[in-house]
């Protein structure tokens, strides 16, 4: 059975739910079937190490209309609408994950990757097309488009697949996928005027870049101090409603900077950066809505990308889309990473890495639809060439991430996940702190017994995660390596307890 997907049905929802109930129900049954695979054979193919975007799209694919499931969906404005939206929820769940400091560190590196790099990319890969026969208008698009890094497909494999980079390679990675969309964008609305009305300034879309930039930073910033505002001040009946305020600060982040003439995806993970990085009301309970947001956004998006594609009409483009793939993998991106990493003087291993991790995803396809909707020439075999190299790089680039970074030493051994949670979670912003501590050999208090501990006045232990065993905190109980334990203390006391505790774990 072939189900057709259409934005004026999706406008039309409500007459549509009322005269085709069975279409909307096999519509929604279609998208949780899918969605069903994505999480039940995730642990199975991250085991493999190849990254879960890819088995996104894949599915998506199976369920295309040249697929099983035979869901028709070639609307690329829907397509457009819907990604924008669910790349929005993922870049402000990356803020809210991120600190300031890790911005901070490696901002300046990542700044030049995001905007000097990005065009680098682009030029070398339009030239590579050029010389593979493509024309200069398919070419110079075709290097727009794919120039920047895909940030869900980055923080997908970071951060969802168990890989513990050491900190200044994985910060620089991270933040550089977050704030280099803005130039792609420009670059490929840009090059779309001059191939369609011929009208576009090189000087113009030069400034362009820092202008967007600066405005998204700002509105960015000036959304993330009022939503720490209103979330200090403003009590809500309920703490459900606390998501419903994020949300609605990142969607008005994104739309304001959008319609200001700045970067829009820039300002919403500026936004939940600054708001991430404040003691706010319901903190972790905010942190788990807007992760579990985020991988449905990762989920829907992907299977929306791989609803686009016909495969029949990537079969002509194969030889192609991998030459192009692996120079983009091979040549083009670690090349332009040295180049722009070399005042900085990164370590080799460090630019081997940072050049290698250039995954591609949901934003190239996302700006390769613009092409097709302004009916530029050629647009369409931009597009499937796009796919094709999307594929590839999460295929290639992807699935060696983890054993490139073991072969550089630049992982970190994976620390033991507790087998239970302890949370506090409040409507006000509270005035002492409750962290967790894996416990090392190394530090003061392994092998002590609680009552031999001098604790400053106002703390405590108050539980004990060892392996699935949860031990209640005595005078008499042992502190030993590999446990899990949760202090509560205020936060002037904080220096005291990290020296006998270590650093906190990551909340």
């Amino acid at each position: 059975m072939d189900l057709a997907i259409s934005s004026e049905a999706v406008l039309a929802s409500p007459v549509v739910a009322i005269a085709e109930p069975h279409m909307t129900a096999l519509l929604l049954a279609a998208f949780g079937l899918l969605a069903l695979f994505s999480v039940l054979f995730s642990r199975a193919i991250d085991r493999l190490g190849i990254p879960i975007v890819l088995l996104f799209i894949v599915l998506g694919m199976i369920g295309g209309s040249e697929g099983l499931v035979g869901i028709a969906f070639d609307d690329y404005g829907l397509a457009v609408r819907l990604g924008t939206i669910a790349l929005v929820l993922i870049l402000f769940d990356g803020g809210l994950n991120t600190s300031v400091a890790s911005v901070r560190a490696v901002l300046a590196p990542a700044a030049v990757l995001a905007t000097a790099g990005v065009a680098l990319t682009a030029g070398m890969l339009a030239l590579a097309a050029r010389l593979a026969g493509l024309g200069w208008t398919e070419a110079l698009l075709l290097g727009a488009v794919v120039s920047s890094t895909d940030a869900a497909a980055v923080l997908a494999v970071l951060r969802g697949g168990r890989l513990q980079l050491r900190q200044h390679v994985g910060r620089t990675i991270e933040v550089e996928s977050c704030v280099n969309d803005p130039m792609a964008v420009i670059l490929t609305i840009s090059l779309i005027e001059v191939f369609t009305n011929g009208t576009a300034s090189w000087g113009a879309i030069v400034l362009a870049v820092p202008v967007q930039l600066a405005v998204g930073v700002a509105i960015g910033a000036g959304f993330g101090w009022l939503g720490r505002l209103l979330m200090m001040r403003v009590r809500v009946p309920t703490t459900g409603l606390y998501p419903v305020l994020t949300l609605a600060l990142a969607f008005l982040s994104f739309g304001v900077a959008t319609v200001s003439w700045g970067s829009g995806f820039l300002a919403v993970f500026v936004t939940g950066l600054v708001l991430g990085s404040a003691n706010v009301p319901y903190r972790n309970g905010l942190a788990r809505v807007h992760d579990a947001i985020a991988w449905l956004s990762q989920v829907s998006m992907f299977l929306m990308m791989g609803l686009l594609v016909f495969p029949s009409q990537l079969v002509p483009m194969a030889w192609r889309g991998l030459l192009l793939a692996l120079a983009l993998a091979i040549v083009v991106r670690p090349l332009a990473v040295w180049l722009c990493l070399l005042p900085f003087r990164y370590p080799g291993r460090e630019v081997a890495l940072v050049g290698w991790v250039g995954l591609r995803g949901a934003v190239p396809i996302i700006l390769a639809t613009f092409p097709v909707l302004a009916q530029v020439p050629g647009a369409m075999d931009v597009f499937n060439l796009v796919f094709f190299i999307v594929v590839v790089s999460t295929l290639i680039p992807g699935a060696t991430i983890r054993t490139v970074s073991r072969r550089l030493g630049l992982t970190v051994p994976d620390r033991p996940q507790p087998s239970a949670v302890l949370e506090i979670n409040s409507t006000y912003s509270l005035n002492s702190e409750l962290a967790s501590f894996l416990i090392d050999p190394s530090v003061a208090v392994c092998g002590a017994f609680l009552s031999e501990i001098e604790f400053p006045a106002g703390s405590s232990v108050v539980l004990i995660v060892r392996g699935r065993e949860l031990i209640a905190p005595r005078g008499q109980s042992r502190i030993e390596a590999g446990d899990h334990v949760y202090v509560f203390f205020q936060p002037r006391d904080r220096p005291v307890i990290e020296l006998l505790f270590g650093r906190p774990e990551a909340g």
